[in-house]
């Protein structure tokens, strides 16, 4: 009777342990997409000060202006990951094209609130990458545990299901070249 108690207790004691590591998995998932949230805000929060500044000297780039504006209007908007990532490939293409007329205006180039905000922007980008690689981390914990076995029956139990990677899309796979 006393082994069937103990070994009673000691499958309870695993359960809510293996219940509970998920839940803190999953709840690091969580915070890592939130990472990258914060930094996709701020990011979008630097491209009105940049396209000001751009505009001062590049007054006839109405369109260029425009869609950088709708790209960051769809990654504020955003809800789900992929329209994140969608989002966020559109947004980095119209900054493409906003830094492609940046070229052609040497003063633009030298001003040092153009060189500032370039410099935060490239700081955020690198942020950005750390918060995926961060969320891509957890997720790979999250999932390689859900689908372990013994973890697995529990997980499916209390319906735990796999979290999506946060993948690079064909365009961000390509080498990018910004001259300034």
């Amino acid at each position: 009777m006393i082994i069937a108690l103990v070994v009673l207790v000691l499958v309870v004691l695993y359960l809510v342990g293996t219940y509970n590591s998920l839940v803190v998995l999953k709840t690091r998932i969580q915070e890592a997409l939130s990472g990258i949230d914060v930094q996709l805000k701020r990011r979008s929060d630097l491209i009105p000060n940049l396209v000001e500044t751009v505009k001062g000297y590049a007054k006839h780039e109405k369109s260029v202006f425009e869609n950088v504006t709708k790209a960051r209007s769809a990654l504020v908007s955003a809800g789900n990951l992929q329209e994140k990532a969608k989002a966020n490939d559109m947004l980095s293409g119209a900054l493409k094209s906003l830094f492609a007329v940046a070229e052609a205006y040497p003063q633009l180039r030298a001003s040092e609130n153009f060189q500032d905000l370039q410099k935060q922007l490239e700081d955020t980008e690198d942020k950005v990458a750390y918060s995926r690689q961060f969320y891509n981390s957890n997720v790979l914990d999250f999932n390689a545990k859900i689908a372990m076995f013994p973890t697995n029956i529990i997980a499916n139990s209390f319906a735990f299901k796999p979290f999506e990677f946060f993948a690079a899309t064909d365009e961000e796979r390509k080498k990018i070249e910004v001259k300034f």
